[in-house]
């Protein structure tokens, strides 16, 4: 994506440049140098839109998939994200860099949206406001959000007060609103062919921000006095209101053409690179997927492993050609032993040109709803959990068997595949004991390849149940809560980062516990 990537770099090398004021006015006054301010609003979406998908690629591949346990790279000792090796200057930062520099570039598409008078980019920035700040507040914990950005208008500040996240997802609901508002008034995207997510369907833009709106509200649901469950009602009945997402044919889903500069993030990724030299699935995630019998021969599989992952069919290490897993945070005397046979991603389903990028689909949006149905947040107790249950893994099988069409052979799954999967001890709604830990699982699994969020679910509800290896010394055996604040952002604003940190009662380290998750509120 060459020309992509140089459009958005300049962009975020001139939001920091604006970062100060002295700097901003000489830049504007200069008519030989080309700034942000002379940019459209349409010439920043294009890019926000197809970078972002790749970055969400990227940390999903890279970081939520090693730390929640999907993938663990044990090939060698250059990658040790499973092992909670993540380095201040290079993690965290990567982290705050990237959330901070598309905010601030949404954040200007936004001004110059109204600035031009554009209501679809006006409502589409706002929708995006709430994708990244809600991200990186749950990376984080408090970050900068009133005062974010501000440093290159009148008045404003470089070093801004932190939010806490409660004020952060209460401005953001506020947000969402907003947009909604916006696209209520049916606003006319002028430029369809650049918009690789919706092709400028308004109407499916806006059920992209009801849909987030209910993800942010799940996510603080065990906050009692953010009071989620009114809004989730007032969503699910008023639906003309608050469109959301119906099917499938909905997901916020960036397709890319695979011709240059269009091209997903692993597109020219050898299989080597992108999984076969290090990343292999794990026992965690072929537990759940695998179904065994008393002998421990595995009898029946989770149709959609055989979409995202590939077993090691060499007969030498893997006789019984069966799903093996490798120990995520394994120690370096375990990993020649538990590395023995074990599985890959399927390289051939996710390293394409055009490969799809998702920000959220239509099994999350029924996952949503069965827990809430189930916790009485609204209406329908265990029996509309396990419809919304049920239609969530349909959604689900139905995405990856879009994506087996790639596989090597083809796989395709049926409604008869789903039908039995949801009579299998695997997804038997009716088998459950407990019911939440197994909606907990379940969701984990539907939000395989998107983004960071099964990180965050884990952290909000604590499933699934993780084993955490021996080797992950690097934060005291302890899955990272959060990620601290970089060096860079202590040092220019101490005083505002220790506020944040003492506001959230710890330091800043992984362990300290973000806001909504379940170890804050119950406070272990």
């Amino acid at each position: 994506m060459k020309k992509l990537k140089l459009i958005i770099i300049s962009v975020f090398v001139l939001g920091l440049l604006n970062s100060c004021t002295k700097d901003f006015q000489e830049i504007n006054t200069n008519p030989n140098r080309t700034v942000v301010g002379m940019i459209q609003p349409s010439g920043m979406f294009e890019p926000i839109l197809y970078n972002s998908a790749n970055q969400w690629l990227y940390r999903t591949w890279y970081y939520n998939n090693e730390l929640i346990q999907f993938t663990a790279h044990t090939g060698g000792v250059t990658r040790r994200e499973h092992l909670y090796f993540l380095e201040e200057s290079r993690d965290w930062a990567g982290f705050w860099n990237h959330y901070a520099n598309y905010g601030k570039n949404i954040d200007h598409m936004h001004e110059l949206s109204i600035e031009k008078g554009d209501k679809s980019l006006e409502a589409i920035a706002l929708t995006f406001k709430a994708l990244f700040f809600s991200n990186m507040t749950d990376m984080f914990g408090s970050v900068p959000y009133e005062d974010a950005f501000s440093g290159r208008k009148v008045g404003g500040t470089l070093t801004p007060r932190f939010n806490s996240q409660k004020e952060v997802y209460q401005f953001l609901f506020q947000v969402l609103e907003e947009a909604n508002d916006i696209y209520a008034t049916n606003p006319v995207f002028l430029n369809p062919k650049m918009d690789g997510m919706y092709a400028g369907n308004m109407a499916s833009w806006r059920k992209f921000n009801n849909s987030l709106y209910l993800r942010l509200l799940c996510r603080v649901s065990g906050r009692t006095e953010m009071n989620v469950g009114a809004k989730m009602t007032e969503i699910l009945n008023n639906t003309s209101k608050y469109p959301i997402f119906t099917s499938n044919q909905d997901n916020a889903t960036v397709k890319f053409s695979g011709v240059d500069p269009y091209l997903s993030e692993f597109g020219v990724m050898t299989e080597g690179e992108f999984s076969a030299s290090g990343r292999k699935l794990t026992q965690q995630l072929i537990k759940m997927t695998v179904q065994t019998d008393l002998n421990g021969i595995q009898v029946y599989v989770d149709p959609r492993l055989n979409v995202i992952g590939k077993k090691n069919n060499v007969a030498a290490v893997n006789p019984q050609n069966i799903w093996i897993g490798t120990k995520s945070g394994c120690t370096d005397q375990e990993r020649a032993t538990v590395d023995r046979g074990t599985s890959w991603l399927n390289y051939k389903v996710f390293c394409r040109k055009d490969a799809p990028a998702t920000y959220m689909d239509y099994a999350e949006v029924n996952f949503i709803f069965a827990e809430a149905a189930l916790k009485g947040w609204i209406a329908g107790g265990a029996t509309a959990a396990k419809t919304y249950y049920e239609a969530g893994v349909r959604a689900s099988m139905e995405k990856w068997s879009e994506q087996g069409q790639y596989s090597e052979p083809k796989v395709t799954i049926s409604n008869t595949d789903v039908n039995t999967y949801l009579a299998s001890p695997l997804g038997s709604w009716d088998l459950a004991v407990n019911k939440e830990e197994f909606l907990g699982n379940q969701k984990f699994l539907a939000l395989f390849w998107v983004g960071m969020e099964a990180y965050h679910e884990y952290r909000r509800t604590g499933y699934p149940v993780l084993t955490i290896g021996e080797g992950t010394i690097y934060n005291d055996q302890i899955l990272p809560t959060r990620m601290g604040y970089p060096n860079t952002t202590i040092s220019t604003n101490m005083e505002n980062a220790n506020a944040a940190l003492q506001q959230m009662g710890g330091e800043n380290n992984m362990k300290t516990p973000v806001w909504w998750s379940k170890q804050a509120i119950q406070g272990n």
